[in-house]
């Protein structure tokens, strides 16, 4: 069985006192690798040769970090069926979904940051009579990534691309559900020229692995995205010791769809943008709030697409729904759907667990679910759920759509639909989310900032705002 190992100063390890935990495929239950679960031990080596290497790596000329993020991304691109293969078998999407979206945006990500680095620019303020300020941006230290199981190696490199590409030094800790993807990217970091310890990869549990590393005193700034829970921890530790935080959080996304709408394309979009990786994305659509006006036409032309939705093994090339990532992910989905009986909500369809045959037996799969006749206070409306189960509520003007989505902890993100520029103007103003989609989900510029509101998280990602987060700004003022 294939053990997942610690790469750290440029080499492979698994510690002295190994505790291995179990990597399980979530489409047949079974487990299929091992995971060497990092204690103190072996973080507080990983952290020792980041910062080892931080002076030289800070050092080193853009242009030559640059070049190392694009022969990574370019050995990435390699590999590319290998990497979408390991990370169907890790998280259970779909293999084309993996192929075309995840490991693609992967190579995006290293190759936006490669590109980003040598076209970064500084402040300059000149005072007719004094002095000229100029801003200098200068990287933090030894920074740690932890990245989530839903979008394992798009949102690894999403972290780690901008925070080495700045003269960072970094130490990540994928999930120790999804493991596998950072693992092979581990194994070409050395080929694509990362002097040693630059770039380290630990393995584990948030309680072992994770929060070792978050306490680390050589840790200077953390990036996490993750459950709100986690969140709240991470933040508990890393506030006191002053460090750097971006979090990145859970979400109950607000559709609302106007009776304006471009219907057709709307029902589809919805049906996307709710089940998307079986509704195992940050982004997806969890509450779709629809006018009164085409509440029924809109409801039963909804379900109708969600019938036809294929949930199966995700290898099928036919399937659009692959398993749920862990067996504990199955049984939260579960819990959601009873309480939700209990409420009182109208289950329109869907809401068993999917049991496959043979091989796939035991696999985590759970049919695409559609709620009507909740409030928006109820437990499946307020709280993340995070799987392929979606509620309907009825609205009757702009201003009661408005109030409806608002009426939440979470602020990550909205789509909207209708056809008039002013009311979409004026929902996407008053809307309290990080984004909000105009008649689309999902289009994605890695230029624009990233993140939510409220319990959604603190700070942005992306773009410049990325590379502000991962330096330290310093101003220098000259007498004239």
């Amino acid at each position: 069985m294939e053990q997942i190992t610690h790469f750290i100063n440029g080499k492979f390890e698994s510690g002295s006192q190994v505790n291995w935990i179990d990597n399980i495929e979530p489409a047949t239950g079974k487990v299929y690798s091992i995971i060497a679960n990092a204690q103190e031990e072996i973080v507080n080596k990983a952290v020792i040769a980041a910062e080892f290497a931080f002076d030289n790596w800070s050092n080193a000329s853009r242009s030559f970090r640059s070049a190392c993020l694009n022969k990574l991304a370019n050995l990435v691109e390699q590999n590319l069926p290998q990497f979408a293969a390991a990370e169907t078998k890790d998280n259970g999407k779909p293999l084309h979904v993996a192929t075309a979206v995840d490991i693609p945006r992967a190579i995006s990500n290293l190759r936006f940051f490669a590109s980003a680095i040598l076209h970064q620019s500084t402040e300059a303020h000149e005072d007719d009579q004094l002095a000229i300020n100029f801003t200098l941006r200068q990287p933090i230290g030894v920074v740690a990534c932890i990245s989530p199981w839903n979008l394992p190696l798009y949102l690894f490199t999403w972290k780690v691309a901008p925070a080495l590409a700045v003269g960072n030094t970094v130490v990540a800790k994928p999930s120790e559900i999804t493991p596998y993807t950072a693992f092979l990217l581990s194994k070409l970091i050395n080929d694509a020229g990362f002097p040693a310890g630059v770039f380290n990869i630990v393995h584990g549990t948030g309680v072992d692995c994770g929060e070792a590393l978050v306490n680390h005193p050589k840790v200077k700034a953390i990036t996490f995205t993750g459950g709100t829970k986690t969140g709240s921890r991470i933040a508990s530790i890393a506030a006191p010791q002053f460090k750097k935080l971006s979090l990145e959080l859970g979400g109950k996304n607000p559709t609302l769809v106007f009776d304006d709408c471009d219907f057709d394309a709307t029902v589809s979009e919805v049906a996307r943008s709710s089940f998307s990786n079986q509704g195992q994305i940050c982004l997806c659509g969890s509450r779709i709030l629809i006018q009164r006006n085409i509440y029924n036409r809109f409801r039963d032309a909804l379900i109708e697409k969600v019938k036809k939705i294929k949930v199966g093994q995700p290898f099928n090339p036919d399937v659009q729904m692959g398993a749920l990532v862990s067996a504990t992910q199955l049984e939260k989905v579960k819990a959601f759907v009873q309480q939700a009986l209990q409420d009182g909500g109208m289950l329109l369809t869907g809401g068993n667990q999917i049991y496959l045959s043979e091989e796939f037996e035991h696999g985590y799969y759970f049919e695409p679910t559609v709620f009507e006749g909740l409030n928006n206070q109820s437990a499946i409306n307020q709280e993340e759920v995070f799987g392929p189960v979606i509620t309907l509520q009825v609205f009757d003007n702009v201003d009661e759509a408005i109030a409806i989505a608002n009426d939440s902890n979470y602020g990550l993100a909205a789509s909207v639909w209708t056809q008039n520029i002013t009311t979409a103007n004026r929902v996407a103003e008053k809307l309290k989310t990080g984004i909000v989609w105009i008649n689309c989900w999902m289009l994605r510029d890695l230029r624009t900032p990233f993140g939510g509101m409220k319990n959604s998280g603190v700070g942005r990602e992306g773009g410049w705002e990325a590379i502000r987060f991962f330096t330290e700004a310093k101003n220098v003022c000259i007498k004239k």
